[in-house]
């Protein structure tokens, strides 16, 4: 009887894994297919293959030459804000960490008014204008360098570590910059991969920043340079194209093919990370 509930319950599971893997990879084949697809095939309405294949769309995209620029001010951004950010948020919650630190109740109240309070869109316009970050590279870098959300994970993480390591590297001379450097910072590693994965992915897919502050287009990041294409895709004038609904197929397929171009590096990353992501990397690193 034991033996039936079991492989009842095998056959469930698969069944429920396979409903819910389909629902996650038919839309995204769904997106890649149209994406590779003529106007005219998008227009007669395909679900899983198209009746002519195209890479118009993509031409269409790539065809603006300061796209290149554009990939690498988002390359920059998210790498140079994700090290930053991932740092910064590691050394406040190591401090934090310290039950010994004076104000830590103070600071940590701080931190959670931040989580649920905002200045707004407007004092924060202003105060980026304020402090001359408008047209700057930095202004990708400098807003986003502290979350208090990530901070509290961290602090948790580091709260984990067995005391006996520090007091242990405290007697051959370390001091807390070395502590927290080669101590704190190897043995968080999925924590801190984990913040990095999801912080890349806000910066990555971001462009509210340049929508708001940044006007050089020289400046503009991936996201905010597709999102001009799909803009103009929509305004630009097709006299050629015949019927309203070729021309809502060829803007749809740009659209799609956005949606590939800046999904793709995330797919590559991602895998790279992963690894990070398994606990139990402290296990066996000391015995109490």
């Amino acid at each position: 009887m034991k033996k039936k509930n079991v492989s009842l319950f095998n056959v469930v599971n698969v069944l429920m894994m396979t409903l819910f893997t389909l629902i996650v990879l038919v839309p995204l084949w769904n997106i890649v297919i149209s994406s590779l697809s003529s106007s005219q095939s998008l227009a007669q309405g395909h679900t899983f293959w198209p009746t002519e294949w195209s890479l118009e769309n993509y031409k269409v995209v790539f065809e603006d030459k300061s796209i290149i620029q554009s990939f690498i001010i988002s390359f920059l951004r998210t790498g140079i804000g994700v090290i930053t950010h991932v740092f910064f948020c590691a050394m406040c919650a190591y401090a934090l960490s310290k039950r010994e630190l004076a104000g830590r109740k103070l600071y940590s109240t701080m931190g959670i008014i931040t989580m649920f309070f905002s200045g707004g869109m407007i004092p924060m316009y202003l105060l980026i204008r304020q402090l001359g970050l408008l047209n700057n590279f930095l202004v990708y870098i400098l807003p986003w360098l502290f979350s208090y959300y990530d901070v509290i994970i961290l602090m948790n993480f580091f709260r984990g570590v067995p005391k006996s390591l520090e007091e242990s590297a405290q007697i051959d001379g370390a001091n807390h910059w070395r502590i927290f450097l080669q101590i704190y910072m190897p043995v968080t590693k999925p924590a801190l991969a984990t913040i990095a994965l999801f912080n890349g992915v806000a910066q990555w897919n971001d462009f509210m920043s340049a929508k708001l502050y940044i006007t050089n287009k020289a400046l503009y990041p991936l996201q905010m340079k597709l999102y001009e294409i799909i803009v103009q895709s929509q305004t630009k004038d097709l006299s050629n194209v015949a019927g309203s609904v070729a021309l809502e197929s060829t803007t749809r397929g740009v659209q799609l093919a956005t949606i590939v171009i800046t999904t793709v590096p995330i797919l590559i990353i991602y895998p790279m990370l992963q690894k990070y992501f398994m606990s139990g990397m402290m296990a066996g690193s000391i015995k109490e």
